[in-house]
């Protein structure tokens, strides 16, 4: 039996030898004093008896003084989770040794045609529509911009379909030219899609740099990504490489919304990138835990092994944005490990996101690959 008494700012100390012994020998705690989400742990998980001026205190009564603290049942439902499996967690910020923290992704030389081909715009779908045969062939077998025929059956019909994105891209490049100006096409496109210069911003930064970007729309993202040279009748099983979607500094979504969309992605073997457009003002946000990880089936101890990774806990019901996920990324490279997300569910059971910041070359926008983790 543990026995633990609470101290200065509701910390707890071991009261005897045997109790001390047994937190060292778990990695708890930093110079015998535990911290209050420990200290609760030990309670629910290791039936420890905690005394609080010499009366015994109940977890309910002990966790009643932080309640009303940002997100602390996430963070306790957590850190119990990891601790559960086996595995060290700490709040102290001890660096790790992760030598790949950022991915690179090459720029590829990739030149348009220098015709201009003429089109109709649909203002009420936001397409165009080029109904030469040669040039609009060319534009989708060469390029594989807009849509020939139909998906997946291009001898089927003469007209290749752009949507909006390839509309303004081949306009900004002096390809295609429409009845509408720019001008008119930018303001209704504006009108209909929310942050749609941000959205376009991203489609733009990676098809210039040779990358095939087309509509995510059956994956519940922007866009999805094609290897650089990619071409629709290249065979019959093309499959795009990433899902990618927009995050305007702006702008928040539910956790629990992106959560599914990253789940989507796994579950069809692609990687789900989050673009967080050009530079933005830094918010301030910690991580709440290290994580020590495993070598195979045998689990890692500080006493001989560094941390892998750096952890923020959040609910499902809570809002994340642009500046959030780049402020807790910075601060996991700081302490080169590589960055999770611990989300507590309203069951409370726990689901892990493991995100990694990417640079594409050339690139001033922000990306981030996030996998789901089972640890």
């Amino acid at each position: 039996m543990l026995y633990l008494k609470t101290a200065s700012k509701w910390n707890a100390l071991p009261i005897d030898n045997k109790s001390r012994d047994e937190i060292k020998k778990g990695f708890f705690g930093n110079r015998d004093k535990l911290s209050i989400i420990e200290t609760l742990y030990l309670i629910d998980s290791r039936n420890a008896i905690c005394y609080s001026n010499n009366k015994p205190i109940s977890f309910n009564e002990l966790a009643s003084r932080f309640s009303k603290n940002d997100r602390f049942l996430a963070k306790y439902i957590t850190y119990k989770d990891w601790r559960d499996r086996g595995l060290i967690i700490r709040e102290d910020k001890t660096k790790g040794e992760e030598k790949n923290i950022v991915k690179i992704y090459k720029k590829y030389k990739f030149t348009l045609p220098k015709y201009k081909v003429k089109g109709l715009f649909f203002s009420g779908d936001l397409i165009s529509v080029i109904d030469d045969k040669k040039l609009g062939k060319e534009l989708y077998d060469k390029y594989w911009l807009g849509q020939y025929g139909v998906y997946k059956s291009g001898e089927r019909g003469i007209l290749n379909k752009l949507d909006i994105f390839e509309t303004i891209y081949l306009i900004d490049n002096n390809v295609l030219e429409l009845d509408y100006s720019k001008e008119k096409v930018l303001n209704l496109a504006r009108k209909r899609i929310e942050f749609f210069d941000y959205i376009y911003n991203v489609y733009k930064d990676w098809r210039s740099k040779g990358y095939i970007v087309k509509t995510g729309f059956k994956f519940g993202t922007h866009f999805r990504i094609y290897k650089p040279g990619t071409r629709p009748n290249a065979g019959k099983h093309i499959h795009s490489m990433h899902l990618l979607h927009v995050f305007p500094p702006e702008a928040k979504l539910l956790i629990s919304e992106w959560a599914r969309v990253v789940r989507v992605a796994h579950s069809v073997r692609k990687t789900f990138i989050l673009a967080v457009p050009k530079e933005i003002k830094q918010k301030k946000m910690d991580i709440d835990f290290i994580l020590f990880y495993r070598h195979g089936s045998v689990a890692d101890t500080p006493n001989i092994s560094k941390p892998k990774f750096a952890m923020r806990s959040f609910g499902e019901e809570e809002q994340i944005g642009g500046k959030e996920i780049s402020s807790i990324m910075r601060e996991a490279k700081k302490l080169r490990l590589q960055l999770i997300l611990g989300i507590a569910d309203r069951e409370t059971a726990v689901t892990y996101y493991k995100l990694r910041e990417i640079k594409l070359e050339a690139s001033k926008n922000n990306y981030y690959e996030i996998d789901w983790f089972q640890p």
